[in-house]
């Protein structure tokens, strides 16, 4: 039994090691790709919230007070937010 069992095993091996090899192959190009591509993704994703970031006036505006509790005292929670990208009293400094 035990022995039937192993032939079985070792010609199912024979069978299919000519196919492991491009099967492999595959597999290692197709991980290196989406690697690559899901770098590609993340960089993508990074430039477009640095453009959004660079929108916001909140910097530049002379009501602007750089203190930690209270940045804006017009727009106290729309200071630094992307809120504040089209702002109505931004006046630059």
């Amino acid at each position: 039994m035990i022995q039937t069992i192993y032939v079985l095993v070792h010609e199912l091996i024979r069978a299919i090691q000519p196919f492991i090899v491009p099967i492999c192959f595959v597999f290692a190009w197709a991980i290196v790709l989406l690697m690559i591509w899901s770098v590609v993704s993340s960089l993508w994703v990074g430039i477009a919230n640095v453009r959004q970031m660079h929108q916001i006036p909140c910097a530049n505006c002379q009501f602007f007070t750089q203190n930690y509790y209270l940045k804006c005292p017009v727009h106290p929670s729309k200071a630094l937010s992307d809120a504040a990208v089209n702002c109505p009293d931004y006046e630059p400094s």
